[in-house]
Formats: structure tokens, C-alpha cells, sequence
């Protein structure tokens, strides 16, 4: 038997021999067409190919794609399981011409690939034109297929447009016929709608450009693009009619049935069916970053899980399963895309939390449901008010109730629901705060209610296509914005962050077809990004696609930080204790700020071996893994919550690094955080890591600021340089610096010391200290004052001492006059401290030179005051007072 994957890499090295690149699959999330919810086709990566827009360095190319049909116009969803080929992934092969080769070389390729390669017999296959294609009728003429088997069609089935306007062009289809006992017949036949006649293969022959005005004109470039889908083919090739019965779905439907304990086949076979198609939709969008939420397409993803949790539910399953169905699909495609084993504990994660929260859902609803239909009478649908409330109070979506009735052949009356979900929108609108106390508050909120929140694409990229809902200026909505204005733009999806956890909002550019704007900024208001803009060329014009582009180098850089900021977090617990918990932080492009709660500034030593240990992280080079959970599984697991923050029921668990037990790693995680930021894919993307120092934040918080990759080197290099600028001055090697400085700094004190001894003694009269026949007797004390000129206040004290050692008894008075201001000393022998205080005798000066107050001991005090010149005055103050 031919497996899939034997298909696939047959398809590929078919047109890989035909000069085709072989290009991997592009996004399931669509970055260059914002109107789309998922890729859908084989062409979406290239459409800026075939438009002209991109240049590529080749001509010709060949992918197998992944797709979900499961939102929008292309919705499957409800058909999955009860049919043999609807689902909501499957994989679409297909070959592209770029202006090289057209429909000369298509139809071949196509016709050998079938016949020869996969050994099709030819006269089961059947094919469709455009009805005035005669080119193409007479190329399979030429081929071989005889003209009762070469069908026109005049509809829309065989021409294929990429929108109202833009490239198009006739489509030629490859049909294969299961045979006369399966009813159904060919394409343009009453009975086309059978499943006799299966389409495997279409070709588009992308040749015109159509215009508003419905007229036509040839491409210049015309091109090819084809689609294949590898279920289907599959299916045909290892003999079955139901793409169901291929190796790779009974592979997923038998560990269906092995986990839950049931029939793989049967009547429960249309529940296997059911998670095995939802298992790979759901992994694949987990793996690109789509998280579950209620909204956009995380709300999509959630409906396809729970619709395949269900089924897994009717199955009897008791305990979560389809985590447990991971590996086996990683198995099975895991080599063909490994961005599925890659994610496979984000995958496992995010599938388990979501059963576990949807099995307390699911119980308790359908348990309200069947109560609410005792009251509705047999063969009426449910009233919508009833189905809102099971809604709004209970969490039971409306699209689950209307599964879960749909097996009873009843419905919901959607009018209702509709009426009660506006009723509620607009008593939220009158409450609504929005951004707080500003004036455009209402203005978001009407372009919440109306768009939906933005969706997030920064995860996983920094460029993407989205489309610009709303430009705001001064609080009001505008249809335009010209060159040099400043206005708010908001768009269906973008891959700007918006500030939020500490992280700084993005910033970057956008372009469309008329304009280009600066983003200086990215702010978020009740789920809605907006992107605060200049615009610097042209005009924008509300409704047009935008090409968004974070700006790449300051991203990088905030990535960096934040990351950093992370393994701070956990170095600091390390080394100061668990009392340590973050108060705040800032990841910004040119640094990081973080507060933690500690109540003593850090030692050098202490903030060397937190430096240290940030870089040995750094050096693991360890995964940055996200994981999504409850706040309380987060908690439990031990990972840290950012201080002041509000979470929701679901959190992004974002684990960096290996703990280190001293003898090797032990395999266990060594930072574990609550965080909505974007961050490094490797630890070693950070670089390198620089601490500026501790300092006070506010009581019981300290503040660490530090620096990572190219800004921490050029940090270090400048340090190198003040370093080597000091070697030269002190002409020394740079390792004997600091030992030189300490010698300078020695020496410097030592004559500091010195020339304040010979000021002294100059002051003094060349190094007289005097004596009593130079002293004043005043009421019996001798008494000695002295003004002095180029002294300072700190070298008075020592002077005292020596004056009041040449006078054995007796009072000192000195005033030194310092540029006008007046510094004073006075000492009192020990033998006389008795009869009068050191401190009177300054203040009474100090209240004549214009200060105020003055202290110290009874033996030696010190004041100053504002007015040298009144010096005499204070001295006589001083003798007035002794007499």
C-alpha cells in the first residue's frame, strides 16, 4: 500500500525533476491576506507572486500545503465525519508557473504525473473545460482522453476569480470515476452531486485580469496554479472511496478507539472520524500559535476542540483523551512537518486544559439544556433567549447547543439569541469605561463591538497583511489620513505588540497601495490594538489592505530584555531568597528595569554572582517553551505571576533554562513565569547580560537596571576603553589600575594631611602655637581669639586643640573667614568647663556674624555664620560673655 506520505514525496520529486523549487508549506495563518481567517488553498503564500508585487529567484514551484476550512465562507466544519471528504485540514499539493510555463506544459505534467507516476488507469479519468476554452479541450484531445470524456462546463465551476477584481482565469478538472456501483454522475449532469465522479485534480489557468467594470484583458504574466488534494488522492490510490479508510486517518481513528476503550468501526465510527480530523486541525493551529479564546480565530480553534471533545464524550470517555492522541499524530506527519513535534508539549498542554475546563462545561449545560426543553414544546426550536443564557450565565456556546440539539432534529431560534446577545452589547456599552477617563472611550468600544478584537500574529511573526478597519484622529473616526498626519489606526490583525506586562508596545511601519505611515507606538484598550501613527507619504483610506512590519531590530532587542528579565527574576531567588517577588518592570529596546521586593541593598558581591549566574543561563542555550493553562495549574506548577497583573481563565506559561544540581543539569526547569510577552527562541539569543547597579525603589523594594546583547558589549567596550585611558594617564598596565589608585589615593591623603598641618601652622605664626603672656585675661580665664584667612571650617578643631595645649587653661576663640562666610571654633580647657561652656561662647559669636545657633561640647564646639566681616563683634560678644 502506498502510504500519504509516500504520495507526497512522490508529488514533490515529480515536479522537483521538472525544474519546480520545492517550497515548504506556508502559514496556516495567512501573513499577505488579511481577509482570509486560514490559508484555505495552495496559492495563498504565493499571491503576491501571481499579482506581481514580490519577485522571487525562481520561476516555477511545487508544495504540499496545509490547509483548514472551518471559518468564513470556506466553513466544513459541520459536514466533518458524516461524509467521506470534508474536513477541516487536509493537505493541498499543488505546482505554480510564475509567467513560465502555461497551459502547453500544465495539462502533461498533469496527465504523466497520474498516469505514469501513481499508475492511474487513464480510462477512468474524465476532465472539465470553460466552455470557450477550446485550447484546452484540443490539449487533452491531444493528450489521449477521447472528447466524450472532455466535458464543458459554463459556470463558475471552471473559472476561477481571486476576488471581484484582480487575476482569474478558465480552470481545466481531472475527474476519476469509482465505477457504475456508486451512484452519482459526471460534472454538468443532473446527478453531479453523487459520489461516483470524483474531482482529484484542478489546473488554473491564471490569464486575465478583470476590473470593476466586469471587462477583461489578458495578463501579461500568465500563469499556473494547480491543486491536488492529497486525502483524496490517497484515497483513490490505496483503493478506498473514503478518504477516511487512508493509512494515516485509520492510523489517528484506531488511537481514537484505543484511548477511549471502543469500536474503531461500527456505529461509534463517525466519533472517531470526528477527533481524528479536529486532532489534526487543532494540533496544527496550536503549533503556529493559535490559542483558544472567544474570539476570531482562537474562538474557531476552541469550536473545533470541543466539537471533537464531544464526540470523544458520546464515546463514553470519562478523562480527558485527546491530548493522549498527540504522539500518534506526530508519527504520522511529525518527519513531514516538524513544527509539530517541535510543539508537541504546547500542543498536549493547551488540549488538556481545554478538556478539562470543557467536561465541567459540557455536564452542566447539557444538563440545563434538557431542562430548559421540558417547557419547549416537541418538534419547536429552543428560544434564542433560553440558548443566550446557557450562553452568557453558563458558558455553554451557542454553536454547541445547537450540536447537541441537532441529534434531537430540533434547532435554536437564532433571532432570539441575536436580540438578547444586542440587548446585552448595549447595557455593556453604557458601562463601559474603556480607557478610563478619556473622552474617546465610546469611540473603541463601538470598534470592539463591531470588528472584534485584533488578532494577535507576533508570536510567530513580525510581518503580516492586515486589513485597516478604522483610522481615529483627535477621537474621531476618518475615512482618509494624508501626509503629515497623526492618527490611531486599527487593523483585523496585526503582528505589532501592544504594551502590556512591562513590555513596551511595538513600533515599526505599514504601507498600502496609496500611503505609507510611521508606527511610533502600539497600545491595546479592551482587546483592540491600536497603532499610533504619522503618516509620511501618500494617502490612507479606511477598508484597504496594509503590509505591517515591526521594526525588527528594536523587537529583537525587547525580546532580548524581557527574556532576560525572566532569568533575573529566578537568579535573584536563588541568591537572596523566595522572599524576592517582582514589583515591576521595564523591557524596553535599549534596557530593562526590574523591581523585586527585598529590603537591604545588594552587596558587589551579590549582584556578580546574580550577573553570573543570568550568563550561565544564557550560555545553556536552552528552548524557550510556551505552554497555555489555567492560572491555577500555572501556580501550581510553580511559575511566577507579574505583581498588579489581571489574568483570565487561560495564561501563557512561558520556561526558560535548566536547573543546575552542581554535577550537571537535572533536567529540571529553572524559571517558569505567568507572561503574555513576546521573547528569544534560545536563551543564548539574549547575548550577553550587564547589571548597572541596585538602588532603592521605594520602601522594601529595590530596583536592579541592566543591559543584554549588543548594548550590554557596548557597555563592557566602554568600560575596556575608560579603562585603558586610565592605564595610559597613570602609566600603568590595565590589571595594575586599581592598586595604583589606591597608591595615588595614599599618597594624596597623606599630603592633604600635610599641607592642612602647615596651613595650620602658618595660620598659627610659622608654627607657634603661642602662649599664656599672648593670652587675654578676662574675669580670670585667659582668652585667646584669632581671625584667620585661608583656613577652612574642618581644619578649626584641630587647631583648638593645639592653642588650648600652649595654654594649659583658659578659652580659644577662632573665626575663619572663608570667601565672606565665617567658620568658628571654640575650646575650653577641662579644668574650666565648670564655669563656662565652649558652646556659649560660639553662639555668641555666631549670633554676631549673622548665623544662627552653633554646638557641640562644653570643651570644643563649632557653628558658622553668613558675614565674616563682623568677626571683631563676635569676639567681643565672646569676651562679654566670660566677663
Amino acid at each position: 500500500m502506498t502510504s500519504l506520505s509516500d504520495i507526497r514525496s512522490t508529488f514533490l520529486d515529480y515536479f522537483a525533476r521538472q525544474d519546480h523549487a520545492v517550497v515548504p508549506s506556508g502559514p496556516l495563518v495567512p501573513r499577505n491576506d488579511p481577509t482570509l481567517m486560514f490559508t484555505n488553498s495552495g496559492m495563498v503564500q504565493f499571491k503576491n507572486r501571481f499579482t506581481g508585487v514580490e519577485q522571487g529567484d525562481y520561476q516555477r514551484a511545487t508544495t504540499s500545503q496545509k490547509c483548514v476550512r472551518a471559518g468564513g465562507k470556506h466553513n466544513d466544519l459541520d459536514n466533518v465525519g458524516y461524509t467521506a471528504r470534508h474536513h477541516t485540514f487536509f493537505e493541498m499539493l499543488g505546482n505554480f508557473s510564475f509567467g513560465d510555463y502555461f497551459k502547453a506544459e500544465a495539462i502533461p505534467f498533469a496527465w504523466e504525473l497520474l498516469t505514469r507516476e501513481f499508475g492511474i488507469d487513464a480510462s477512468r479519468l474524465l476532465t472539465t473545460v470553460y466552455h470557450t476554452d477550446d485550447e484546452a479541450f484540443e490539449m487533452w484531445k491531444k493528450i489521449g482522453v477521447p472528447e466524450d470524456r472532455i466535458i464543458r462546463i459554463a459556470t463558475d465551476d471552471n473559472f476561477w476569480r481571486m476576488g471581484p477584481t484582480g487575476p482569474c482565469g478558465p480552470c481545466t478538472e481531472i475527474f476519476y470515476d469509482h465505477g457504475d456501483h456508486i451512484w452519482g454522475g459526471p460534472p454538468g449532469s443532473p446527478e453531479e452531486d453523487g459520489d461516483r465522479f470524483i474531482e482529484i485534480w484542478n489546473i488554473v489557468f491564471m490569464q486575465n485580469e478583470q476590473f470593476e467594470d466586469g471587462t477583461m484583458k489578458p495578463l501579461e504574466m500568465q500563469s499556473i496554479d494547480t491543486g491536488m488534494g492529497l486525502e483524496r488522492i490517497g484515497a483513490l490510490l490505496q483503493g478506498h472511496h473514503d478518504n477516511y479508510e487512508t493509512d494515516l486517518f485509520r492510523a489517528l481513528i484506531e488511537a481514537s478507539a484505543t484511548v477511549t476503550g471502543t469500536d474503531p468501526f461500527g456505529d461509534k465510527n463517525v466519533h472517531h472520524r470526528v477527533i481524528a480530523d479536529h486532532l489534526r486541525s487543532t494540533s496544527f493551529l496550536i503549533a503556529e500559535g493559535v490559542l483558544p479564546s472567544n474570539e476570531g480565530r482562537g474562538y474557531v480553534l476552541r469550536r473545533i476542540m470541543r466539537r471533537a471533545m464531544r464526540h470523544a464524550h458520546l464515546l463514553g470517555a470519562k478523562d480527558p483523551v485527546m491530548h493522549q492522541l498527540v504522539p500518534a499524530l506526530v508519527r504520522e506527519m511529525g518527519a513531514a512537518y516538524p513544527e509539530l513535534g517541535q510543539g508537541q508539549t504546547l500542543i498536549k498542554d493547551t488540549l488538556l486544559n481545554e478538556e478539562v475546563r470543557f467536561k465541567s462545561t459540557l455536564d452542566r449545560g447539557l444538563k440545563l439544556l434538557d431542562e430548559a426543553l421540558v417547557d419547549v414544546p416537541e418538534g419547536e426550536d429552543l428560544p434564542g433567549e433560553t440558548a443566550f443564557k446557557l450562553y452568557d450565565t453558563y458558558g455553554f456556546p451557542l454553536d454547541l447547543t445547537q450540536d447537541a440539539l441537532r441529534e434531537k432534529g430540533r434547532g435554536v431560534n437564532t433571532e432570539g439569541f441575536t436580540s438578547a446577545m444586542d440587548a446585552q452589547k448595549a447595557k455593556a456599552r453604557a458601562a463601559w469605561s474603556g480607557t478610563g477617563a478619556s473622552a474617546d472611550a465610546a469611540i473603541w468600544f463601538d470598534l470592539l463591538d463591531q470588528h472584534g478584537v485584533t488578532e494577535f500574529l507576533g508570536y510567530e511573526t513580525e510581518t503580516a497583511e492586515g486589513q485597516l478597519l478604522a483610522i481615529v484622529a483627535e477621537g474621531d473616526a476618518c475615512d482618509t489620513a494624508k501626509a503629515g498626519d497623526t492618527v490611531t489606526l486599527v487593523f483585523n490583525q496585526t503582528p505589532f505588540y501592544a504594551e502590556s506586562g512591562g513590555q513596551v508596545g511595538d513600533a515599526g511601519r505599514m504601507k498600502t497601495d496609496t500611503g505609507v505611515a510611521e508606527i511610533t507606538d502600539t497600545k491595546k484598550v479592551g482587546g483592540l490594538f491600536l497603532h499610533m501613527a504619522t503618516v509620511t507619504e501618500g494617502t490612507l483610506q479606511r477598508g484597504q489592505g496594509a503590509e505591517l512590519a515591526v521594526d525588527h531590530d528594536r523587537r529583537t532587542n525587547i525580546r532580548a530584555n524581557h527574556s532576560a528579565t525572566h532569568l533575573l527574576h529566578e537568579a535573584l531567588r536563588e541568591r537572596l531568597g523566595d522572599h524576592v517577588a517582582q514589583r515591576g518592570s521595564l523591557n524596553a529596546p535599549d534596557r530593562l528595569r526590574f523591581d523585586f521586593s527585598h529590603n537591604a541593598a545588594l552587596s558587589l558581591e551579590d549582584l556578580r554572582e546574580i550577573e553570573a549566574q543570568v550568563n550561565r543561563m544564557i550560555r545553556q542555550n536552552s528552548t524557550v517553551d510556551t505552554r497555555l493553562m489555567t492560572p491555577d495549574d500555572a501556580r501550581a506548577l510553580g511559575a511566577q505571576a507579574l505583581f498588579g497583573e489581571k489574568y483570565g481563565d487561560e495564561v501563557r506559561v512561558v520556561s526558560m533554562g535548566r536547573a543546575d544540581t552542581g554535577k550537571g543539569t537535572d533536567g529540571k526547569t529553572w524559571s517558569i513565569e505567568l507572561c503574555g510577552g513576546t521573547h528569544v527562541r534560545q536563551t543564548g539569543d539574549i547575548g550577553a547580560f550587564v547589571t548597572l547597579g541596585d538602588a532603592a525603589s521605594s520602601a522594601g523594594v529595590r530596583r536592579i537596571e541592566a543591559l543584554t546583547g549588543d548594548a550590554a558589549l557596548a557597555y563592557l567596550r566602554a568600560q575596556d576603553q575608560r579603562l585603558a585611558e586610565a592605564a595610559l594617564a597613570l602609566k600603568a598596565q590595565a590589571a595594575d589600575v586599581p592598586d595604583r589608585i589606591k597608591t595615588l589615593l595614599d599618597e594624596r591623603k597623606a599630603l592633604s594631611n600635610e599641607v592642612a598641618q602647615l596651613r595650620r601652622e602658618l595660620a598659627l605664626g610659622g608654627g607657634a602655637k603661642g602662649d599664656d603672656s599672648a593670652a587675654e585675661t578676662i574675669n580670670g580665664i585667659p582668652f585667646k581669639a584669632q581671625v584667620m584667612q585661608g583656613i577652612s571650617g574642618k581644619d578649626l578643631p584641630a587647631m583648638i586643640d593645639e592653642m588650648k595645649a600652649a595654654l594649659s587653661s583658659g578659652a580659644v576663640l577662632l573665626i575663619a573667614d572663608s570667601g565672606g562666610k565665617a567658620a568658628v571654633a571654640a575650646g575650653v580647657t577641662q579644668d574650666l568647663t565648670d564655669r563656662i561652656s565652649a558652646v556659649d561662647l560660639v553662639r555668641a559669636a555666631v549670633a554676631e556674624l549673622g548665623g544662627k545657633g552653633g554646638g557641640g561640647r562644653p570643651d570644643m564646639a563649632q557653628g558658622g555664620g553668613k558675614d565674616a566681616s563682623k568677626a571683631d563683634a563676635a569676639i567681643a560678644a565672646a569676651k562679654s560673655l566670660l566677663s
